[in-house]
């Protein structure tokens, strides 16, 4: 199962739940307080960095004669796409720049470069998956819709393909995403005239983007519109790549707890901070590692906090990093490619039903509930009870799971 008492599971009273809250609250006046030249400088420096390697891509593209200058300003190319999409058109959207009132860099008139509408993937991401991040059921981005993350998820026959469907799902990812936002605006509409006018909304942006993309580039390089169109396409495949490695990193590695839709009845905002630190992972990264995903390697901290400036989030990661260990929680993290292989063997195995699989769905390494702890209550208490000792169950296994994630 997966986790239904938060608290318990993070081994928190009602108290040390308020404390955690009232410091992270802390934490949070104290960036916006000191919000200030520093970021204004670094976000319009990211933007005119993105924009000058994408013309200089180009450029290179169209006037290079050789395979090598093709595929330098391919990987240029590529670059700067990602850039754009992480670090750029996904933090402004969480309205992580509205505080500068620059029109330019809001989140109200940014649209990115991707062939869904900007309006669609802040609804979904902005406003259903950051509120109700890995409950089962209700949060949208949970496996995309297609892939089975967590062994609540019904398993059906087509499971079995998941590894491929995760293949394609990353090549086409900026695609999934756009149908996947289309559907979740759809299912919370009451009418077919409203789903209908979101349906139009994100084809008349795909065809705006595939135009860009696939016709008005490829036409600048005239005799050449073959190799940038071959650029644009390889461009987009790593940039989708990238974002789909980035974004299960650190929601599918092991760590990353799932909820059932109990966790939300009456939840407070303290409980859902506790929720979304148990409920994402990082992994480590260097400043062009964090810089290419977005500081998206800082995943607790960004579900946190989702509209503080992504530039601020390395100072915010010690201090939280800080308060878990005060507080003995888990701060899930990794190198970013043991995270990834985690994500990758989570998929593989969850392509096969439950029966087949050894671990339990309360102790298992990519889902976890407060069972696995009463159980372990359970067995040591008939184990003392078997020497004679007087010792609490719960302390003792409690004690255990402490020991042992520090050792992690």
């Amino acid at each position: 199962m997966a986790i239904a008492e938060v608290p318990e599971y993070a081994h928190l009273s009602d108290a040390d739940v308020a404390a955690l809250a009232a410091e992270l609250d802390t934490i949070r006046c104290d960036i916006e307080t000191s919000r200030g030249t520093r970021d204004r400088r670094y976000i319009r420096r990211a933007i005119a960095l993105q924009r000058g390697l994408e013309v200089a891509a180009r450029l290179i593209i169209l006037a290079s004669k050789t395979k090598g200058g093709w595929a330098v300003g391919t990987v240029a190319l590529a670059a700067a796409k990602c850039i754009e999409n992480m670090e750029l058109a996904h933090n402004i959207s969480h309205g992580q720049w509205d505080w500068m009132n620059d029109p330019e860099i809001h989140s109200a008139t940014w649209e990115w470069d991707m062939v869904g509408p900007s309006s669609h993937w802040m609804s979904s991401h902005n406003h259903r998956h950051h509120m109700f991040t890995n409950v089962i059921g209700v949060d949208d981005d949970l496996g995309f819709g297609v892939l089975r993350v967590t062994p609540e998820q019904e398993w059906r026959p087509g499971n079995l393909f998941q590894p491929l469907r995760a293949v394609l799902l990353a090549a086409a990812f900026e695609w999934g995403v756009a149908f996947h936002d289309l559907y979740s605006m759809q299912e919370r509409e009451t009418t077919q005239a409203a789903k209908s006018a979101h349906k139009k909304t994100m084809f008349r942006k795909m065809i705006r983007q595939s135009v860009k993309d696939y016709v008005i580039f490829p036409a600048l390089g005239r005799r050449r519109w073959r190799r940038a169109l071959g650029a644009t396409v390889v461009a987009n495949g790593l940039r989708n790549a990238w974002a789909y490695i980035v974004i299960v990193c650190g929601h599918f590695a092991d760590g990353a707890e799932k909820f059932t839709a109990s966790v939300l009845d009456d939840e407070t905002k303290p409980q859902w901070y506790l929720r979304q630190m148990l409920g994402t992972a990082n992994f480590r990264a260097g400043p062009v590692l964090a810089f290419m995903s977005g500081n998206l390697c800082y995943q607790i901290e960004h579900h946190l906090f989702p509209d503080l400036p992504s530039n601020r989030l390395p100072e915010i990661a010690g201090r939280v990093q800080a308060l878990c260990d005060k507080y003995d929680l888990p701060y899930t993290t990794g190198s970013f490619i043991r995270q990834y292989l985690l994500t990758v063997r989570t998929i593989c195995k969850l392509a096969l039903p439950v029966g087949v699989l050894a671990a339990t769905a309360d102790d298992a390494p990519e889902t976890a509930s407060e069972n696995k702890f009463r159980n372990r209550a359970r067995q040591s208490d008939l184990a003392v009870a078997g020497d004679g000792v007087r010792h609490s169950g719960l302390a003792t296994a409690v004690s255990a799971h402490r020991t042992r994630r520090k050792a992690s």
